[in-house]
């Protein structure tokens, strides 16, 4: 109405406010130690291993919240954390090194140690450390990943259709094999879709769907959770004395999910395409076959790239007489032998008679005249000398930890490394 009470006309007069658009935070988990890695994270975080040659694994999940237009980011880690730092760059190869926002990286001994010292023990209790700064975030919404799985997803459309259900907190899934989920968290959800329960790592899974552990949270609800699930796991020493360096939380589906299950509706969002994760020489020397094979789509969407900090080596050199067959090559690597069904990084040296078979070396190795490397993972700049056989043959192949032969970086490889070795890093096998 105007000052004289007429109507007033116009294209403004039926308008209305437009909703506010929720404020976001992405909490991307860095993890622990990642000792099912064996000597691989020795010295880095697992997120820190690289994938497709170029890559590192952290890359993948924080294109995925980048392309998906969320502009404030954590980076949760703990265990060598400074095998991450040089690579993150304060979030510059994602564009979020913002004044407003942007990218911030959180260790939760640091932040709650007086209450919980000492590291995280599990995705929950990481949250738990950091549920302080998590209350004073202006957010809506608090979205959870893990950062060493290999996926491509448009977050966007889960925070939609969280808001649109009003759920408490949303659990992507996805599908596995029956002896896969029983290593994973369970799904259970009844009629309506509504979650009733998880199970974490359930020894006779009752369902194929699994956490791919990525989750939106209200974040009220998750703090909410948090509190409720502490005191109800707080640790005793027998004396009636709570401990105060553990909280008992663990990951999520131990006690954290079912809090909020109890408190409010979960519900699901199922993500379609690719997903693995990576937490163990298998599963990792699995998505590199994919990759290989094609399976993996990761990087084939120009519109959803995956970013990284660059490499400044030249390109690839396959000499005279080299044989490469269904494999990722790398910047700066020089092949005058034979590669087929692996993956490269950069700078890998395969000389004239040698032959790398399914296999992962990691950057600045250098394969010798006539050694073998097969169902093998090398970590990087490890010299494997001439004649050396490393790993089973492609025919003996199987998709077991002992079948993978493991040599840590900076190792010198005089005589073979059998099928299922770890060769601690800096190593030399004489």
């Amino acid at each position: 109405m105007n000052a004289g009470g007429a109507r007033q006309d116009g294209p403004m007069a039926d308008s209305m406010p437009l909703p506010r658009a929720p404020k976001v935070l992405a909490i991307v988990q860095a993890g622990g130690k990642g000792s099912r890695m064996g000597a691989l994270t020795a010295d880095r975080a697992k997120p820190a291993l690289p994938f497709g040659g170029t890559h590192q694994l952290i890359d993948i999940t924080l294109s995925n919240v980048a392309n998906s237009g969320i502009g404030s980011v954590w980076v949760s880690v703990q265990y060598q954390a400074g095998s991450l730092d040089e690579h993150l760059q304060h979030g510059r190869p994602w564009d979020l090194d913002r004044n407003v926002g942007g990218f911030r990286r959180v260790v939760p001994d640091e932040v709650d140690a007086v209450r919980t010292g000492g590291f995280a023990a599990g995705n929950a209790d990481d949250l738990y450390r950091i549920r302080r700064e998590i209350e004073r975030e202006d957010a809506d919404v608090v979205v959870v990943l893990s950062a060493d799985q290999i996926f491509a997803l448009d977050l966007r459309d889960v925070i939609a259709a969280h808001l649109e259900t009003g759920a408490a907190c949303t659990i992507v899934t996805t599908q596995v094999s029956r002896s896969q989920a029983s290593d994973k968290a369970v799904v259970i959800t009844d009629a309506t879709g509504k979650v009733t329960r998880v199970a974490e790592k359930p020894e006779n899974p009752e369902s194929t769907t699994i956490s791919a552990e990525i989750f939106v949270y209200e974040k009220d609800a998750l703090l909410s959770g948090l509190d409720k699930a502490e005191k109800a796991t707080r640790p005793d020493d027998g004396k009636g004395e709570d401990v105060v360096d553990e909280t008992g939380l663990g990951d999520f589906a131990e006690h954290l999910l079912p809090q909020i299950i109890a408190d409010g509706p979960v519900r699901t969002y199922p993500l379609e395409g690719y997903w693995k994760d990576m937490g163990r020489p298998e599963l990792y020397l699995a998505a590199h076959r994919d990759l290989v094979r094609g399976v993996v789509r990761v990087f084939d969407d120009v519109d959803w790239p995956m970013r990284t900090l660059a490499t400044n080596r030249g390109a690839a050199r396959v000499r005279a007489g080299a044989v490469v067959a269904e494999s990722v090559i790398s910047p700066g690597c020089d092949i005058a032998g034979t590669v087929r069904g692996s993956t490269l990084g950069p700078g890998v040296v395969v000389r004239e008679g040698a032959v790398v078979e399914d296999s992962v070396i990691f950057d600045a190795c250098v394969i010798e005249r006539e050694a073998v490397v097969s169902t093998s993972i090398l970590d990087a700049n490890v010299a494997v000398r001439a004649g050396v056989r490393v790993g089973t043959s492609s025919a003996g192949k199987r998709a077991h930890d002992d079948a993978i032969a493991v040599v840590g970086h900076d190792s010198v490889v005089r005589s073979d490394v059998v099928a299922g070795s770890q060769i601690d890093p800096g190593s030399t096998v004489a």
